[in-house]
């Protein structure tokens, strides 16, 4: 029996049409710079924001940029969302067996869900995820920059740190497992207060400060989760970008912040 996860938010936060939202997400991938070098390193994990695509779509576009290199090679994504509609205690699997978009169907890998089963801070919530926007708006972008994957969709709820890393460790595996937190910064101050906030939630994140609060972004936890992992793992961060809806396509009175990180397995010099 196969359980389709629809979408929810397409034709407000990203365009319902399909042919109009592939080209949307590829003129966003395709105007984000890609460095040279070891700063050019694929990502093992990205944090990158969920707003609406005209408002946080070029700030997510720079770290799915990042992944062309391995479009062949990653198979299984990872996906951390905050719920904004319906809580939850711990990390929520859908109950599905297919998520949906405008550019087609991603299955659901149910080996990573039986890898999972018995977890204590793992539980099954279909409410959770049907009108969860945090994890539904990054799929357009990795279907146009991955050729072939599976997808471990995990909306947040109430969970510690530690509960978020442990359920990661699981999935860790090798390059062909991407891990993506889905999460925007401060939310509804004046663009100044903003500017501000953001710089130093950019600061912790980087520093892999484990205390983020919601306050400083909607997906603390998750992000959190990602850097007690990070350290664990020995991942170095890096900020790709920052920015907030004053800057793309709101006025400055009442701002959301947007960021990207990239996170990449330190390089070892040999000598």
């Amino acid at each position: 029996m196969q359980h389709l996860r629809r979408p929810a938010v397409a034709g407000t936060f990203y365009p319902n049409q399909s042919l109009t939202l592939s080209r949307k997400v590829k003129e966003l991938l395709n105007a984000a710079p890609f460095p040279e070098g070891t700063a050019g390193a694929v990502p093992k994990a990205l944090i990158v924001p969920h707003a609406g695509y005209i408002y946080s779509g070029a700030t997510a576009a720079l770290a799915y940029a990042r992944l062309a290199p391995a479009h062949a090679t990653i198979k299984r994504v990872v996906l951390l969302g905050p719920v904004h509609r319906v809580p939850v205690r711990g990390l929520a699997l859908p109950g599905a067996t297919l998520f949906s978009t405008p550019l087609g169907e991603i299955e659901i890998d149910q080996e990573a869900v039986m890898a999972l089963t018995g977890m204590p801070q793992i539980v099954v919530s279909a409410p959770a995820h049907v009108q969860e926007h945090s994890l539904e708006v990054q799929l357009p972008f990795l279907q146009s920059v991955l050729d072939d994957f599976k997808l471990v969709p995990l909306a947040v709820g109430d969970a510690t740190p530690d509960e978020v890393a442990q359920v990661l460790d699981v999935l860790w595996g090798g390059p062909e497992t991407l891990i993506v937190v889905s999460s925007d910064l401060s939310h509804f101050l004046s663009y100044g207060s903003a500017q501000s906030v953001d710089a130093t939630t950019a600061r912790s994140i980087l520093q892999l400060d484990t205390t983020i609060t919601h306050e400083q972004a909607c997906g603390g936890t998750p992000i959190n989760g990602l850097l007690v992992a990070a350290r664990a793992h020995h991942l170095e961060p890096r900020l790709l970008g920052l920015c907030n809806s004053g800057d793309t396509a709101g006025d400055k009175g009442r701002v959301v912040g947007y960021a990207a990180f990239a996170f990449t397995e330190k390089q070892h010099v040999t000598h």
